[in-house]
């Protein structure tokens, strides 16, 4: 399936400007999930949105509750955080750059793949990521996207430009409160030169390959297994034909009911009334 790009817009390096899109570096659905299934049944189990005293309620009476504190909250409309959303821009620009272990590990969230449009700005998007490779830097700027502010750092990755979206300095917990309890007095020195020697010993390049989710490997292998089994319990989910959208179902009832309200009443009409049936078929 081919990627789609989350992002269209111009990356903008002082007055130089190139058209790039930007394209999630991960994927979904590359790790074994499940949907709960009530056993007797064989359904999907749904969650309904529902209020103690109350029952099931409507999505459009549900606001948004800022808590104050002591089970206190201000609540806020939906429309009054739509209003405020920003525009996506269509432009990312770098407005400071900085050399790459400068950034720690602790701000990196998502990565993503940047790409030019088209051959024209394929030029100066290599321009671009050569001079980022060999200066050794690292830019920053801002793009919104979905109605959001992202801090975003733009790097060399292989043949293009990796974008990674960056915690903000308020996102990242203070470390203080959980190693001032750690001394700080130097190592004792032979163990330390045991500890270096074992890490020399152990070092290589990093190649991502190498490692195995072992977990996710058994769970296939347990899948696999269960699935030759003719003896293994399974459930034909009731309801696998319909969308999977709610709005989508609800339209395809009410039209299902509207059709049989307008049935009804032409099979008491004569058959001259029967040509209306093209225009039932336009609705």
């Amino acid at each position: 399936m081919a990627s789609r790009p989350v992002w269209k817009g111009q990356l903008r390096i002082s007055l130089v400007s190139i058209g790039v899109e930007v394209h999630s570096a991960t994927q979904s659905g590359a790790r074994v999930s499940f949907r709960q299934i009530h056993g007797p049944t064989g359904k999907r189990v749904n969650y309904e949105k529902t209020v103690p005293g109350v029952g099931r309620i409507k999505t459009d009476d549900i606001l948004k509750g800022y808590e104050l504190g002591d089970d206190e909250y201000l609540l806020l409309k939906p429309e009054e955080i739509d209003a405020i959303r920003l525009e996506t821009k269509k432009t990312f620009e770098l407005v400071q750059f900085v050399d790459s272990a400068e950034i720690s590990p602790l701000y990196y969230d998502k990565p993503y793949y940047v790409v030019p449009t088209d051959d024209l700005a394929e030029d100066a998007y290599r321009v671009v990521r050569d001079a980022l490779r060999k200066a050794g830097k690292v830019g920053l700027g801002q793009l919104t996207m979905r109605g959001r502010e992202y801090l975003c750092a733009i790097r060399p990755c292989g043949d293009g430009l990796l974008m990674e979206t960056l915690y903000y300095a308020d996102e990242i917990k203070s470390a203080h409160p959980l190693f001032s309890s750690i001394e700080d007095e130097p190592a004792d020195k032979e163990l330390l030169a045991v500890a270096t020697q074992l890490i020399d010993r152990k070092t290589a390049p990093f190649d991502a390959k190498v490692f195995t989710d072992h977990y996710d490997a058994a769970l296939r292998e347990l899948i696999e297994n269960k699935r030759k089994n003719r003896k293994t319990p399974r459930a034909t989910v009731g309801d696998k034909a319909s969308p999977k959208g709610g709005n989508v179902v609800d339209l395809m009832e009410a039209l299902r009911q509207s059709l049989k309200s307008d049935e009804a009443p032409k099979k008491k009409t004569s058959a001259r009334a029967k040509p209306a049936a093209k225009p039932r078929k336009s609705a």
